[in-house]
């Protein structure tokens, strides 16, 4: 009884939760102002937006590219991100070297979708790949020779920075910053 309870529950709130996403994703207001969430006004206020789809919904003038969070998936998060960075995560979706040539930076404010610490492209946790549930707020950085990271630590619990996805070509450094309100 209790499990056909709980099916009919899911039944009933699947429609809405596709509706809700299906909402923001026409919500071009709300779009902007999620994806404008990732970074501090000083990068955000002229940064040019995208949608999910990498549609403009809002022209730059400051070279970055923040994007809102995808509903449809757990955890997932807006991001700012600049020329370099922009690089680096076509590389990595794309699964092809990325042709980084100068520091980049990254901003994530708001949080973190669950990913591995030293595998980019897993999708769930297993023994061997630290899995993070949320890296919490960061500001992420990429340089152009991975060699730069060795002396830094890979551990996200150690109170400050460190490098994610270590010896792979997608290797950045994660940079916590406080929670925002």
């Amino acid at each position: 009884m209790l499990r056909h309870l709980s099916a009919l529950v899911l039944v009933l709130l699947i429609p809405g939760l596709v509706s809700a996403q299906d909402d923001f994703r026409r919500d071009e207001e709300a779009m902007v102002r999620n994806a404008l969430s990732a970074a501090p006004a000083s990068i955000a206020d002229d940064a040019t937006v995208m949608d999910l789809e990498h549609n403009v919904l809002r022209e730059g003038t400051n070279g970055w590219v923040c994007m809102p969070h995808n509903p449809e998936l757990p955890g997932n998060a807006p991001m700012c991100l600049d020329e370099p960075w922009m690089e680096l995560i076509d590389a990595w979706m794309n699964r092809r070297e990325p042709d980084v040539r100068q520091i980049g930076f990254g901003y994530m404010l708001q949080g973190d979708f669950p990913t591995s610490n030293v595998d980019p492209f897993a999708e769930e946790p297993r023994e061997d790949n630290e899995w993070l549930g949320d890296a919490g707020p960061h500001v992420m950085m990429v340089v152009p020779d991975p060699a730069l990271l060795e002396s830094l630590p890979t551990d996200p619990g150690n109170g400050g920075p460190w490098v994610m996805w270590r010896d792979t070509p997608y290797a950045h450094v994660m940079i916590p910053t406080p929670r925002q309100p």
